[in-house]
């Protein structure tokens, strides 16, 4: 009888998840011994009533290395620590199903767990392999928020995108003499606006982890403006707040999602310009999941690549309770609660920061 491995992509899907599947079920196929199986929707799969698993072969995961998303799909609803329940007064309550998880996994025969996803995931995978979980986690995330590794798959594709826009906003901004703000994703981390905005040029970059001032982004328009350049580009994070003020979101009360979603910053950051006179007119451009489709770019594919071919080096070694991790130029095992025990906050003296302003590019200080 062949040994089975269960594979789940959870919480938001990114550029790479593919090439990661694709990795671990070549490199099992060169075991002959291993069966490898996918659960759809995250952990849903085999929770799901009856299970819902599709066999991983080498013939199914031909070619998707290429392609965005995730072909065993994922969610970032419910799991196995908090599952969504119906009551009969319509309610909807969560309970706790990881016991339940482990017997399934047992009627399997199921003997290692691949689970792909970003900090809420390693979370989850952390809590299973102190339940007796052989399991081994891959960072996914295009906010590239875990500390424990240098880059996460998707991160770069998710640059590129918004770099793209960045490039195409300044064209247009050029031709109206506008000031055009462009809204981008990361939660509580500045990695892709601070990326997108030296890669692009951008006058003005606001992260999360540097409050701004609108007199500071103010001053930094106008001197745009008297240079001769009627226009400006700036990047906002989604997570950035202005001195004293707080991140824009709106409550989530779906069962089992994320407490909050944020979004909505480039438009109060829109009101805040013109109620300090600014008198050059404004657009307003959010990114949005267009950051999270399409296919992941060269550096992202061979990143995901080697993160599912260590995963399955590390089944095999049985050192569960780890999690693969890009320390350049390695590729090395890092203990799960390692992994999500910082966030992998932009460091506001990092080289990087230094390089923004070397360029003259205003954070709102």
């Amino acid at each position: 009888m062949k040994k089975r491995l269960l594979i789940a992509t959870g919480g938001g899907d990114c550029p790479g998840l593919n090439a990661v599947i694709r990795a671990i079920v070549k490199r099992a196929a060169q075991e002959h011994d291993w069966e490898v199986l996918g659960s759809i929707d995250a952990f849903n799969g085999i929770l799901m009533e009856p299970m819902h698993l599709v066999e991983l072969t080498e013939e199914k995961v031909a070619g998707i290395h290429v392609q965005g998303g995730t072909i065993i799909g994922t969610t970032n609803k419910g799991g196995p620590f908090a599952w969504p329940v119906k009551n009969a007064d319509g309610s909807v309550s969560e309970v706790d199903r990881s016991d339940d998880l482990l017997k399934r996994l047992k009627y399997q025969n199921i003997e290692a767990v691949i689970n792909i996803g970003g900090e809420g995931s390693q979370t989850i995978s952390q809590k299973l392999y102190e339940k007796g979980c052989p399991i081994i986690g891959v960072p996914k995330t295009i906010d590239n928020d875990l500390s424990a590794t240098d880059f996460t798959f998707g991160f770069q594709t998710a640059v590129d995108v918004a770099t793209d826009a960045v490039d195409k906003l300044v064209t247009t901004a050029a031709s109206h003499h506008r000031i055009l703000i462009l809204e981008v994703m990361g939660r509580y981390a500045g990695w892709i606006a601070l990326h997108a905005a030296i890669a692009g040029g951008s006058e003005v970059c606001l992260i999360p982890e540097i409050p701004y001032k609108i007199s500071s982004i103010m001053d930094a328009i106008n001197k745009r403006i008297d240079s001769g350049k009627g226009f400006a580009i700036i990047v906002i994070a989604e997570g950035a707040t202005p001195v004293d003020g707080d991140m824009v979101f709106e409550n989530v009360t779906d069962p089992g999602a994320m407490p909050i979603h944020l979004g909505g910053v480039a438009l109060r950051l829109s009101a805040q310009l013109k109620a300090a006179g600014c008198e050059v007119e404004i657009r307003e451009t959010i990114l949005g999941h267009l950051q999270r489709g399409g296919r992941p770019n060269s550096f992202d594919r061979i990143l995901a690549s080697q993160f599912g071919i260590e995963a399955f080096e590390l089944v095999l070694k049985q050192q569960w309770g780890h999690m693969v991790a890009y320390r350049h130029p390695d590729i090395v095992a890092v203990p799960l609660l390692e992994a999500i025990s910082k966030y992998n906050y932009v460091d506001v003296d990092s080289n990087l920061i230094k390089t923004a302003r070397g360029l003259g590019i205003s954070l709102g200080d």
